[in-house]
């Protein structure tokens, strides 16, 4: 949704690079690119002004002029107020002391609130909770089935007495609600409301009668990000008629301009607490306001990445494998690969878990073009095979490969290419797990508490024996400086030159990032 703003402020940032002193006039071009950024990307026009005059006075000042890289200073300074404009900190759900604690969902129709209730109850079960959906919206046709069949899908028990289609008094249905919820031991208590195709009195009225039925611990306004500039005056109409506690965006996987769904938590104060993603039941998470300003900026998003990932492998099963990979490449088999990949697999699409990933705001065509069925005909291939020919891929001949690639339904050159890239994987993999590094990266010592780096030495000092000197005499003393130099770094375990002694930090930690990253 936001591939056009990233890519006006990626070409922005990008002339400022390079430069060691940025001017006025530097600045002033650079907030007016940001500005028509903005405003291309639909952008509420107060949030634009308020913006641009926050970067330019902190531009203008001390921060950048004394900084050692003014560009990357002006970068920090713009992504510091895009996290403002998103809502600042995480904001989380407000639990009541006494079950259940009650969660309202309002909007205009068409915003997906009747499937984002079955997102956040299925999101609620994976954390421990037991929630319950409650139809309310008796007004939209079939809109009590609908909730009913997202309820089954998400696993999460329903509510739904009246049949709707214009039948029933969904504030009876709301107040009901929370005593079944204390009978059956639901903790939490969704209720779905109607919405209209626009702002009214009746729907205001009903959804503040909803409201004071059930005095809801969070009252989230639900908005569709594509609603454009429209989005800013439904929820400031939301806010003044009933009043909400937080932002849920919706649809955020759409290719429309989404500037506006931006523009939401700073016209209303309210911040966005979550944000669906997607049209099946898992994409759907809390928002974070600072990861996604790092994507807008094209900078990724590892955190995220690294919680998917924790969520989905098994911390055994990953000190298993690493175990494994480290006795040799041969331990690791096509059994281990096709495993792997499954697991990778549940983590989500795999264009998603790219775009996550810093830098890879360069290679958006590709990844948008990524095949995803690739992992599905890989696994074809692969469960073609004998348990003999995963276990050792070295014996599959011609014929073999002519049998496999019949069984999955693919040509025989795409059955060599899979084995050969499966060698290659299995040779890094297995490298990575024996330095403790990552391969491929000559001269690069291996990181604190990861170990690795020792044979790698020991080869470049091999080389460097058998390097000849040159004939010149004040070359060579040049030379043999430098190589001195290198001694004398070496001897004090710094090669790479960092503060020894008093200038090392005394309370130099890593951020917890890193440190749940590197394990």
């Amino acid at each position: 949704m936001f591939d056009t703003l990233s890519d006006r402020l990626a070409s922005t940032f990008k002339n400022l690079r390079g430069k060691g002193r940025l001017s006025e006039a530097d600045i002033d071009a650079t907030a007016r690119e940001i500005r028509i950024a903005l405003l291309e990307a639909d952008v509420a026009l107060p949030v634009v002004r308020a913006f641009i005059k926050q970067v330019k006075e902190r531009a203008t000042g001390s921060e950048v002029s004394q900084a050692l890289n003014p560009a990357q200073q002006v970068i920090k300074i713009v992504n510091e107020e895009l996290v403002g404009i998103l809502g600042g900190e995480t904001r989380r759900l407000r639990f009541a002391k006494t079950a259940p604690t009650v969660i309202m969902l309002a909007g205009l129709q068409g915003a997906g609130k009747t499937t984002l209730a079955g997102k956040l109850g299925r999101w609620l079960k994976a954390q421990g909770h037991a929630p319950l959906l409650v139809a309310c919206d008796l007004q939209r046709p079939n809109a009590v089935n609908q909730l009913q069949v997202v309820s089954e899908r998400a696993a999460v028990a329903f509510y739904g007495p009246q049949p709707g289609n214009g039948v029933g008094d969904p504030v009876q249905v709301a107040k009901d609600s929370i005593e079944y919820a204390r009978t059956k031991q639901h903790d939490v208590v969704i209720v779905d409301t109607a919405g209209r195709l626009g702002i009214d009195q009746e729907l205001m009225q009903q959804a503040a009668d909803i409201r004071d039925a059930v005095s809801p611990d969070e009252v989230l306004f639900v908005v569709d990000a594509m609603i454009g500039q429209d989005a800013v005056n439904t929820a400031e109409a939301f806010r003044d008629g009933v009043g909400f506690d937080g932002v849920v965006l919706s649809k955020l996987d759409g290719d429309a301009r989404g500037g506006a769904a931006l523009s939401v938590a700073h016209v209303t104060g309210k911040q966005i607490m979550f944000a669906s993603n997607g049209e099946k039941l898992d994409d759907f998470d809390a928002f974070h306001p600072d990861r996604m300003a790092s994507r807008i900026l094209g900078m990724g998003d590892m955190l995220s990445l690294i919680e998917k990932a924790e969520q989905t492998f098994s911390q055994a099963e990953a000190e298993k494998m690493a175990a494994k990979l480290a006795k040799g490449p041969k331990e690791f088999t096509l059994d281990d690969f096709l495993a792997q990949m499954e697991q990778v697999r549940k983590m989500g699409s795999i264009s998603k878990l790219l775009g996550m990933l810093p830098g890879m705001g360069q290679m958006k065509d590709q990844i948008n073009n990524l095949d995803e069925r690739e992992v599905d005909r890989t696994a074809a291939i692969i469960k073609s095979m004998t348990p003999a020919e995963r276990q050792e891929p070295t014996i599959i001949n011609g014929s073999r490969r002519a049998r496999i690639a019949k069984g999955s339904g693919v040509d025989v050159s795409a059955v060599k290419g899979l084995v050969e890239r499966f060698f290659d994987a299995r040779k890094m993999m297995s490298k990575m797990a024996q330095d403790g590094g990552m391969p491929g990266m000559p001269g690069m010592p291996g990181m604190p508490g990861m170990g690795g780096g020792g044979a790698r030495k020991k080869k470049q000092v091999k080389q460097a024996k058998g390097k000849r000197k040159s004939g010149n005499p004040m070359k060579r003393k040049a030379e043999e400086e430098a190589a001195a130099a290198r001694r004398e770094a070496a001897q004090a375990g710094n090669p790479l030159g960092l503060p020894q002694g008093d200038q090392e930090p005394q309370n130099f930690e890593l951020p917890e990032e890193f440190k749940k990253f590197m394990g």
